[in-house]
């Protein structure tokens, strides 16, 4: 019977390891493959922390089946061995500090470029986030109080409200200011943005602290109440995502579920312009439009 509780006892470690084995292929894994070349960088992360913590974990489970047994054994009737006694290794001791140290050291040192590129605005890449909007016809150049993003994302219990900038009268896309100004346009919980190549947004909390969360993309950054957060991220797909709040933020939090909807450059102003059109309708039809219905 103790033989029995020693294989029972090995048997879950054997059980993960071929359940992460075959997870991949049966959709177990990430929800999809990371949907941006950052995302794609911290995905490389998360696998190589893995087989560094699975190897790990197989060597360990190794010794502790080891143990077990012998242990076993030496319960067995008419079984002489004495119980060894030691007071331990010095080198061993080393060299169990100085492994996990060097693997933790190598980890922290292979992770800051992308923690350097993703959190660190200096290390923004600045002349693609300019092209991005140069091909939306923005220029930022010159202008007092104009911004990089593209959309100034507020959370607030329990919703995301989202700022982008207008049109001027020859009907230019404007730079987004960093205070609203009176052409801005606004949307709830419907973030749009070019897909391709990166591009910034603001990040604000009205409230508490919340989240902002791109799950498909790998974007995830804090939203800070008092604080003006640029995030940047790039869709390599024009397709729609999911935008949620990672932070519990209060009763509702299970309600702050918006979309990202990552588009041409062209579909994106498109879709500008008709919320333009939607939010300065005064509600009355143009004398055209009327007998046109009649």
């Amino acid at each position: 019977m103790k033989r029995f509780w020693c294989l029972f006892f090995m048997l879950w470690p054997l059980l993960a390891i071929y359940v992460c084995w075959i997870a991949p292929d049966r959709g177990w894994w990430f929800p999809t493959d990371a949907m941006s070349p950052l995302g794609q960088r911290i995905d490389d992360l998360f696998y190589m922390i893995l087989i560094v913590t699975t190897v790990t974990f197989i060597f360990t489970q190794i010794g502790l089946g080891y143990v077990l047994w012998t242990g076993a054994q030496r319960t067995d009737p008419g079984n002489t061995t004495r119980a060894w006694f030691s007071h331990g290794s010095h080198n061993l001791e080393v060299i169990w500090s100085i492994v996990p140290a060097a693997i933790l050291l190598y980890i922290a040192l292979y992770q800051f470029d992308v923690w350097r590129e993703f959190r660190m605005k200096p290390y923004f890449p600045q002349a693609q986030l300019n092209a991005a909007l140069n091909k939306v016809g923005v220029d930022v150049a010159g202008k007092a109080g104009a911004t990089d993003a593209l959309a100034e994302v507020t959370a607030r219990q329990f919703e995301w409200r989202i700022r982008y900038a207008g049109f001027d009268q020859d009907g230019k896309l404007l730079p987004l200011m960093s205070t609203p100004q009176p052409t801005d346009l606004y949307a709830v919980n419907d973030l749009h943005l070019p897909s391709g190549a990166p591009v910034m947004i603001h990040l604000r909390s009205q409230d508490v602290q919340h989240s902002f969360f791109l799950p498909e993309l790998r974007v995830k950054q804090d939203a800070v109440p008092g604080l003006v957060i640029p995030v940047w991220f790039e869709a390599s797909e024009s397709a729609t995502y999911n935008l949620l709040c990672a932070e519990l933020c209060g009763w509702g939090h299970y309600k702050m579920k918006a979309r990202f909807v990552a588009e041409p450059s062209e579909d994106f102003l498109e879709w500008l312009r008709e919320l333009h059109a939607q939010q300065n309708f005064d509600g009355v039809a143009p004398a055209a439009e009327e007998a046109g219905a009649e």
